[in-house]
């Protein structure tokens, strides 16, 4: 028999035993790698730590399921290149395309099928009608940046070299879209297209409100964006990866998703 020490000592060995061998780390690092493109997702700062509306479904959609989140702040093309090579496990937002090149998967549920728009000045009259409309207009757009899925024809333009007196390709790992703003307001080129949600929030973080306006129709299909997942990954524990991420997302549909735009002053219903 234990003595009365023994016996107070005891149950407390047995629940640190316990708890050590029934609840082990379930914690599991999901590199991500993302770009710049505000409000959805965001490099943060020290005065500015959000990190946009698709991390933060992410981090809720993940961290639910005991995962921790590593991020990588990089340029979109070197995020492709960090997944394809496994150095990221998968990459939050990427336009959907049939042609897309080898080294992910996509997610089967999309981010958000977005709108487009386009910013020119606040005095400018011109309205999207087809590329003929975009005779004699000077269009702004950034490094690869592809539109294909939105309007091949708008596409073709940007790539023809035909146009290239006419196409400004903005540069930059951050704050393209802020400067593009600027060289509308300032004359320096007439338009440039977007998702109009980025639109709404880059022109509200400006203040550019008196200067240029947001103008549709926009290009003619939506733009559809698909979280990205490595190839590197074992099949079994991506498709795990894509399955959370599936689920997640439609439980986020509704007042959940309604309060992120919220907080970033934002919505689809733009005027």
């Amino acid at each position: 028999m234990l003595k009365g020490s023994q016996c107070r000592i005891l149950p407390t060995l047995l629940c640190v035993l316990m708890m050590s061998v029934s609840s082990p780390s379930q914690a599991v690092t999901l590199k991500v790698c993302y770009d710049q493109w505000p409000p959805m997702t965001i490099f943060p700062t020290e005065s500015a730590p959000e990190r946009g509306i698709i991390i933060e479904m992410l981090e809720h959609i993940y961290s639910e399921r005991g995962y921790t989140l590593e991020y990588y702040e990089v340029p979109l093309a070197r995020g492709l290149d960090m997944v394809a090579e496994g150095l990221c496990d998968m990459l939050p937002e990427f336009l959907y395309s049939k042609h897309a090149d080898k080294g992910f998967v996509y997610a089967d549920e999309p981010t958000f099928a977005y709108d487009s728009a386009f910013v020119v000045r606040q005095s400018d009259t011109w309205r999207y009608d087809g590329i003929s409309s975009l005779k004699n207009r000077r269009v702004a757009t950034g490094p690869g940046w592809d539109y294909s899925s939105m309007s091949e024809n708008y596409q073709n333009y940007i790539d023809n070299p035909k146009n290239a007196q006419l196409v400004e390709v903005i540069a930059g790992n951050d704050d393209v879209i802020g400067r593009v703003f600027q060289m509308i307001k300032n004359n320096r080129v007439d338009l440039y297209a977007d998702n109009e949600l980025v639109l709404q929030y880059v022109l509200n973080q400006l203040d550019l409100q008196n200067s240029l306006q947001i103008v549709r129709p926009g290009l003619e299909k939506k733009l559809v964006e698909m979280p990205i997942y490595s190839t590197q990954i074992p099949t079994g524990e991506r498709q795990k990866l894509i399955d959370i991420w599936n689920q997640g997302r439609l439980a986020l549909k509704g007042e959940k998703e309604q309060a992120l735009l919220n907080k970033y002053r934002i919505s689809f219903e733009y005027d």
